[in-house]
């Protein structure tokens, strides 16, 4: 069984995001959120976040085709974290100048597999 969820337009650089997605890639459900609890990263958050509704997403689904889930046995299949659009915001510089500032926003998916009883 596939679950999945998704948060597009998080305020977070896809670099950035990255890092803490790398951290999670194959494990299991329960590990993951405890992982995700202690990162000090503004993106652990929004993982932690789109992981606990992929577990959401997996029961709903076991629900609605009259199966069982174990959320015990569920594991990170994958995570991706794409580039979305960037606001572009504009600094004041000398000599009556400006400057772009490009405040960056990412898609973050996260599939689980497993959890078949």
């Amino acid at each position: 069984m596939e679950a999945k969820a998704s948060h597009r337009l998080a305020r977070v650089s896809a670099r950035k995001a990255r890092l803490v997605a790398d951290l999670i890639r194959n494990r299991q459900v329960g590990e993951v959120l405890e992982l995700l609890t202690f990162v000090e990263k503004k993106s652990a958050g929004f993982l932690r976040a789109v992981v606990e509704s992929a577990v959401a997403n997996a029961e709903h689904q076991a629900e609605r085709e009259n199966k069982r889930v174990d959320v015990d046995t569920l594991y990170v299949k994958e995570v991706t974290v794409d580039q979305g659009p960037s606001l572009r915001r504009f600094r004041p510089r000398a000599r009556g100048m400006a400057t772009k500032v490009l405040k960056k926003t990412s898609h973050i998916t996260v599939v689980l597999g497993g959890g078949e009883v």
